[in-house]
């Protein structure tokens, strides 16, 4: 089987921008474990794209762009060719949503959640608001002009269309007019913050693992600086919390990634990540098994397998370097 990854930061999707070294670190480290993983499998060969200012990932045949190539016209030839796709993109600004559809018009099996789904999981409120409606514990997410008088600080402000905490800022007091356009606003919450990993298809839920976050606060900013996977085991609670998050979004697919704050009283669901997060890197170590070996029949059919029985996860560190 021919699989088409491609990560749109590394890629060739901002040919000769400036990207923050953060972005291409993290982008890097998912494409490389993806297609390591991809080409363990029997009988698969992967193919994808480079920005040629960045170095080959090692393993796969890549193809390097450069200033003046039309990435997106490569993509959509290779999309063609390719008997599966798996895209690895920033949800905000319609990137994923738009790369999804242009996939699914040129190849059957792209692993990728549904374009509703991705476009509802890039505006935090949107999120917040069907996870709520569905009874997950959820951040309330509000518009900065409409957050209720009775909360009060500390506050967590953000793009409402965002990825990677890119723009979040954490304030102590309520945020005073004038409104920048296209934020919103959540109450900052104790606890500690981590993630799980989901296998999701149409409703149907495996939580992979359980990830603490390790986030630095410096300067009124929330700073993402790596992840230990497998870091919680994945009790009946974390179990039920993820499985809820699915039920609430059937239109998840493949392996995407939830962020929440483990609280006193339980975990609170942050945002959705309708993709592949930088967790995976860390996946087959921790599980001590090829996260894709129990996956040829989703990559092959799109159907979630019954897993086998896992042992405990093993806390894994996962540091992207700049």
């Amino acid at each position: 089987m021919l699989v088409f990854v491609v990560e749109t930061i590394t890629g060739g999707g901002a040919l000769g921008a400036q990207l923050p070294a953060s972005l291409i670190a993290e982008g890097a480290l998912m494409r490389d474990t993806l297609i390591g993983d991809l080409e363990d499998l029997p009988g698969v060969r992967v193919v994808t794209t480079h920005d040629a200012r960045f170095p080959a990932p090692p393993r796969g045949t890549s193809t390097a762009l450069r200033l003046g190539d039309d990435a997106a016209s490569v993509w959509r030839l290779m999309a063609q060719e390719a008997e599966c796709c798996w895209p690895i993109a920033p949800e905000s600004e319609g990137v994923l949503e738009r790369l999804v559809r242009d996939f699914r018009a040129h190849c059957r099996r792209v692993v990728a959640p549904d374009v509703e789904t991705i476009a509802l999981c890039a505006s935090k409120r949107r999120t917040a608001e069907a996870l709520a409606s569905a009874g997950v514990p959820v951040v309330p997410t509000w518009p900065l002009d409409a957050l209720p008088e009775a909360v009060r600080g500390p506050f967590v402000v953000k793009p409402d269309d965002g990825a990677g905490g890119l723009g979040l800022r954490v304030i102590e007091r309520r945020p005073a007019p004038p409104f920048a356009p296209g934020q919103v606003v959540q109450p900052f919450l104790a606890g500690e913050a981590a993630s799980l990993t989901l296998l999701c298809q149409s409703g149907r839920t495996h939580v992979l693992t359980a990830n603490r976050q390790h986030i630095v606060h410096v300067a009124g900013t929330l700073r993402f600086t790596g992840v230990a996977v497998g870091a919680f085991p994945v009790d009946e609670a974390l179990r039920s919390f993820g499985e809820s998050i699915g039920a609430a979004l059937p239109g998840l697919h493949g392996l995407v990634g939830v962020d929440y704050i483990a609280t006193a009283e339980g975990p609170v669901a942050v945002e959705v990540n309708p993709r592949l997060t930088t967790s995976y890197a860390g996946l087959r170590q921790s599980l001590a098994v090829n996260p894709l070996a129990f996956m040829s029949e989703f990559i092959r059919d799109g159907a979630v397998p019954d897993l086998p029985h896992l042992p405990p996860a093993l806390p894994v560190d996962i540091v992207p370097e700049e």
